[in-house]
């Protein structure tokens, strides 16, 4: 059991919304990620542990969209759906903090650094969608700034399984204690 201080502890869930729990995840389901993560956010409300949503978005033009020349651009040939941004029905709590990013990582371009650190938070519990992509970028910009980190794998999913596990066996061990939710706990 890895037991955490609530009084410096947060947890902080990523892109647990409509337009991305709808995508094709591996290898947890998305129902699977969404239970383990509102669990978390149950414990951790009840401990007095802050709770962050964070969830991406863009405009209807894609205008605020990373605009990098990549290989595998962000499509924008459509619209995305009026709900996309919206969190999964009962996840989000009066008293929760939110955070909108516009890329991958939650910290670049918010203010969820300071919301963290004037609440005197040392250590982020760090679970979402996709592992590889807005979890691994959040959870390593989190170590670069100093965070102690926590992420439970089953907390977690992707849209490559081998991606997922990359990123849990070669990645994360180097930043992060890797666990499973069940055994975080909050203790003082």
């Amino acid at each position: 059991m890895l037991a955490l201080d609530p009084k410096t502890t947060a947890l902080v869930l990523i892109d647990l919304q409509k337009g991305i729990l709808s995508m094709p995840v591996t290898p947890h389901s998305s129902k699977d990620v969404l239970g383990k993560g509102t669990s978390l956010a149950q414990r951790a409300r009840a401990a007095g542990v802050p709770v962050v949503l964070v969830h991406v978005g863009f405009a209807a033009d894609f205008a605020d969209a990373p605009p990098q020349n990549v290989d595998a651009p962000l499509s924008s040939a459509a619209p995305l759906p009026a709900d996309w941004s919206d969190f999964a029905s009962g996840l989000q709590q009066e008293g929760d903090l939110v955070v909108l990013k516009h890329q991958w990582g939650a910290f670049t371009g918010t203010d969820l650094d300071l919301q963290l650190r004037r609440r005197g938070i040392k250590t982020i519990i760090l679970a979402g969608i996709a592992t590889n992509f807005g979890v691994e970028s959040t959870l390593r910009h989190a170590w670069e700034l100093g965070y102690d980190l926590v992420v439970p794998e089953d907390g977690c999913t992707s849209l490559d399984k081998d991606l997922h596990e990359m990123a849990f066996t070669r990645v994360f061990p180097r930043l992060c204690r890797v666990t499973r939710t069940d055994e975080i706990s909050f203790t003082a």
